[in-house]
């Protein structure tokens, strides 16, 4: 499944930050307690446009992180609900913007919008996209057992069922070993 760079690049950023959450990240804790993590989060995903580098705004991310993970297994009529709610609040207006070392791609509130907006409205423009594709079977909870992780499915076939590298290897090891106890018995 194919969108654009900036939608891929957006709805990855999504899962990034939605797998921060206590229940979904891999050391079992909130990675958004700090605001380091917060800004390194960011940083490491590119992430432009001001920051106030406040307890406040690492907060209110927070906050969008879990507003948006709330969206993500929800079917497609009730996500487009949420979606317009999100840009209905945030007073959207899409625009096409050029920055940085991006090329042109919307954005729907400025630069220097707080951060936690720009992040919601960001997220639900790219969700726009998931709906009109018909695509909202991409948005997944990880299969592994014991993860609550989430994941954008982008490939060709739509195969993708875990978040991560390492959730795959772990439930196919336990899957051999399953295998290996049958053969034995």
């Amino acid at each position: 499944m194919h969108f654009a760079p900036d939608v891929e690049e957006t709805l990855n950023f999504a899962a990034v930050l939605l797998n921060t959450a206590p229940a979904a990240s891999r050391s079992g804790r909130d990675e958004l307690a700090t605001l380091g993590e917060l800004h390194d989060l960011l940083d490491a995903n590119r992430y432009g446009g001001t920051r106030d580098r406040s307890e406040s705004e690492r907060r209110t991310v927070v906050q969008t992180r879990d507003q948006l993970r709330a969206l993500w297994t929800l079917e497609r009529d009730e996500l487009a609900g949420g979606i317009n709610e999100i840009l209905r609040a945030s007073n959207a207006l899409p625009q096409l913007v050029r920055h940085d070392e991006f090329d042109w791609h919307i954005h729907a509130t400025p630069l220097d919008a707080p951060l936690s907006e720009r992040i919601r409205v960001e997220v639900a423009l790219a969700l726009v996209d998931i709906i009109r594709a018909s695509a909202t079977d991409r948005l997944r909870v990880c299969e592994a057992h014991d993860c609550g992780g989430v994941l954008v499915d982008l490939s060709r076939n739509g195969s993708k069922r875990f978040c991560s590298v390492r959730c795959g290897n772990r439930m196919n090891m336990i899957a051999y070993r399953e295998r290996q106890l049958a053969v034995d018995a």
